[in-house]
């Protein structure tokens, strides 16, 4: 996916701004794409309704994840254990480790991840896709 921006291109966005993704209880608001990282990275925020599941329990081949709590309390699968992270809370998560995310709380809750190396984004139009056929 193309974007006005490039790796060279300083990038400021305001809150809320962003390419957004309606994935059925979660909404995604990518900031930059691997195209405008020279795809060393994607960063997004995800945002969960309240009592709600995330994507799924997956994993990923050659790609590390960061997770950054911005508001509310997320839980996250890392391997067989869930963990909470709250605002201000850091996670990684290496490359081949088995992982989810939900909110189990009556709050929305959001967090910031970073996808290292990037291109994650190029699957949102296929996530949109099956969360609007899996309602």
């Amino acid at each position: 996916m193309e974007h006005k921006h490039k790796e060279t291109d300083t990038l400021f966005l305001k809150a809320g701004e962003g390419r957004v993704y309606n994935c059925g209880t979660m909404t995604a608001v990518f900031k930059a794409d691997e195209n405008e990282t020279a795809n060393k990275y994607s960063i997004s925020e995800w945002w969960l309704e309240p009592n709600s599941d995330g994507s799924g329990a997956h994993q990923h081949e050659d790609n590390d994840e960061v997770f950054y709590g911005i508001e509310g309390t997320t839980s996250i699968l890392v391997g067989d254990k869930w963990v909470d992270i709250e605002q201000g809370t850091f996670l990684r998560i290496p490359a081949k480790t088995v992982h989810d995310f939900a909110n189990r709380t009556n709050e929305i809750c959001g967090f910031l991840n970073f996808f290292i190396p990037g291109g994650f984004e190029r699957n949102m139009p296929s996530i949109v896709k099956w969360f609007e056929d899996n309602k």
